[in-house]
């Protein structure tokens, strides 16, 4: 007779216990890079330029290990073309090719949508295809939050889309990570003034769409701030909530951005296969402080 698997089996614990090894990999990887290529004055690389994309390279290759096929974690613009969609979608009508800023990291679902051009890791992609974005910040500044959020704003304006049947199709997954926070906070900040600078971002006082406001910051040495997911299908809020990462809770960082992307990925208006159970948060650990909301416009627009 097989055995009754305990609660604690159950859980996720080892699925925890695999992406907190990931995780504290990642940072020990980056400490090697840190030793071998030093700065002077400061924590870090000697070329900030370096220092930045080899943080955006580890991540990448990171989220690479745990990806379905179809999807790739790349990097480079989207491009929104002012052409019909589908058969005879007219919705751009009107409307100028725009593309987006250069992105750090684009999961993308190159299986079922072409690639404008692609050079390496480096593609132009239009936005049908485009399943997350994340946004890489080694340490955390001040201003990071601002500029980031009205960036990632712009590129879920350029991917709202339509499913096959003409309704709103899930905008992808936005999201800000940084490895620490940087030492221009003066004092160190707290999770309130960290929701202080997202709340009087422009991003969060002109009311954008659900799906145009960012869905997770986070910091993988101290905590996240994440969008809950609204029960209504046309909110007027989104709630923002923060959980702190406790010292034996690094898989937070890595569990929240792959939980993101499978989220929009296997979501009905975007795929019709029964979304797996692979990310395990633990059972009644329940996030420190409700931060806040933010006022939405409705939908994302078409």
């Amino acid at each position: 007779m097989t055995a009754k698997p305990s609660s604690h089996e159950m859980d996720g614990v080892r699925v925890r216990g695999l992406l907190s090894n990931e995780v504290s990999a990642l940072l020990n990887t980056y400490k090697q890079f840190e030793t071998l290529v030093p700065h002077a004055t400061r924590s870090g690389a000697a070329h900030t330029g370096e220092d930045g994309r080899y943080v955006e390279a580890l991540v990448r290759s990171y989220l690479r290990k745990f990806l379905p096929k179809n999807l790739e974690a790349l990097t480079g613009f989207i491009l929104r073309p002012a052409v019909k969609t589908g058969v005879d979608g007219r919705e751009r009508k009107g409307q100028k090719d725009d593309h987006s800023t250069q992105l750090d990291i684009i999961v993308y679902d190159s299986a079922n949508f072409p690639i404008y051009e692609r050079l390496g890791d480096d593609v132009v992609v239009p936005p049908e295809g485009v399943v997350a974005v994340c946004s890489i910040k080694k340490h955390l500044r001040r201003s990071d939050i601002e500029d980031e959020t009205m960036r990632l704003q712009r590129v879920g304006s350029l991917c709202a889309t339509l499913t096959k049947d003409g309704s709103p199709r899930r905008g992808p997954f936005l999201s800000l990570v940084a490895m620490d926070i940087a030492a221009d906070w003066k004092p160190a900040p707290t999770e309130e003034l960290l929701w202080k600078s997202l709340e009087e971002s422009p991003v969060g006082t002109k009311h954008v769409s659900f799906d145009e406001l960012i869905g997770y910051i986070g910091v993988f040495k101290k905590g996240s701030i994440f969008k809950k997911r609204p029960s209504a299908s046309q909110p007027k809020t989104a709630k923002y909530v923060w959980l702190e990462h406790k010292q034996h809770e690094l898989y937070f960082g890595l569990q929240f951005l792959l939980t993101g992307v499978f989220s929009v990925y296997y979501d009905p208006s975007r795929n019709a296969n029964r979304r797996p159970g692979f990310t395990g948060f633990e059972s009644g650990r329940g996030h420190e402080k409700e931060l806040g909301e933010l006022l939405v416009t409705g939908p994302t627009p078409s």
